[in-house]
Order: C-alpha cells, then sequence, then structure tokens
C-alpha cells in the first residue's frame, strides 16, 4: 500500500497516493466493461414528472467483491480503518455492500444532486468514501461538494484522491458541463449510532 498522509477539512478527509497510476487504469479499465445501468435512487416517490432526473443522472455498476478485485477491498479497508483510527472512531463492521463504480457523462448533465447516505438502508452507513478515478482535465463541472457548517466545500479533483467523509453529511456532485468522470463509491456500514 502507498503510505498516505490524510488533509483534514471540516467535513471530511482527503488522502493522496492510496493508489498508483497504473492501479488506477486498473480499476477504471475493470470498471468500464462492467454493465453500467442507469442509477436508481432509494425511497418511494422518485418516479413522478422526472423526479429522479432532477436529483440523479449517471451510470452505475456493482464493483462485487471477486477475486480479480480483492486487492481493492482490502486497500479501502485499510485506509478507511486508519482514517477512522485517527479522526472518527466509528464502531465499523466493513463492507456489506458492494463498491459502486460511477459514471458521470457532461453529455448527459451527469449529476447527483444534495443528499445523505444514510436513511432506509437494509444497513447502517457511517463512513463514505470516493475515490477520484478520472483526471481533472478530462471533464469540467462534476465537483464533489459537501454542505459544511457556513460554507460549501469543494473536494480536491486529483486523480487517485479518495475522500472520506461520515455517510450522514450533505453532499452533492455538481453538474457535468463537459468530458466524463468516473469514481468508485464506498460504504462501510456498523451497529447503529448511540
Amino acid at each position: 500500500m502507498v503510505e498516505t498522509a490524510p488533509n483534514f477539512a471540516a467535513t471530511c478527509v482527503v488522502c493522496e497516493n492510496v493508489f498508483t497510476p497504473a492501479e488506477l487504469d486498473s480499476i477504471e479499465h475493470y470498471g468500464d466493461g462492467l454493465d453500467q445501468q442507469n442509477a436508481t435512487l432509494a425511497g418511494e416517490g422518485w418516479t413522478r414528472n422526472g423526479g429522479a432526473a432532477r436529483i440523479r443522472i449517471t451510470r452505475t455498476a456493482a464493483l462485487t467483491l471477486r477475486p480479480e478485485i480483492k486487492w481493492l477491498y482490502d486497500r479501502m479497508q485499510a485506509i478507511i480503518r486508519k482514517v477512522n483510527m485517527e479522526v472518527y472512531q466509528f464502531d465499523l463492521q466493513g463492507f456489506t455492500e458492494a463498491f459502486q463504480y460511477t459514471v458521470y457523462h457532461g453529455a448527459d448533465g451527469g449529476h447527483y444532486d444534495w443528499h445523505i447516505d444514510w436513511g432506509p438502508n437494509r444497513v447502517q452507513r457511517k463512513l463514505s468514501a470516493s475515490v477520484q478515478l478520472t483526471h481533472p482535465s478530462h471533464y469540467q463541472g462534476c465537483d464533489l461538494q459537501f454542505h459544511g457548517a457556513r460554507e460549501i466545500e469543494t473536494a480536491p479533483k486529483e486523480r487517485g484522491a479518495v475522500i472520506i467523509f461520515p455517510s450522514f453529511i450533505q453532499h452533492r456532485v455538481t453538474p457535468c458541463t463537459n468530458g466524463t468522470r468516473k469514481a468508485i463509491v464506498v460504504w462501510t456500514t456498523g451497529p447503529q449510532f448511540k
């Protein structure tokens, strides 16, 4: 594993140098080979009057744990555990959901409006993570933003940045206006907060 020194913001922790460029290429190649579908939203009533498209336009595919990507799960588990020990100290149990390969196309206006990763899920998400796969020169817009205490905070766009944040923090991905942005989204789970 590449060593990383986390950078702290009010809403998230950013880890750099977690993956080599060759590893990022490998992840992207693997994800591009998966069957990507239009993303859906949890909960009732999103299909009325184009509600889902107002909230989210993106294509996703499940990165289900398989021998060929076990190294990716191991790497993400190690970095999330490190950040959790140093910063959040949540009671975590691990990954109970497949990683999500996420693609935002500028031609579609790909975006995901304000939301939290916490809600009527079958498991309690505690920490969310996003891995930036695309070099920022290959797309415009498509910023991962957090609703901080007093202002909107924008995550770094550097390829390979791993952004970790509590799943109850409100966040969004602004519209992609040109090019394509790819990322991995990961959720760690654990017992209910007390």
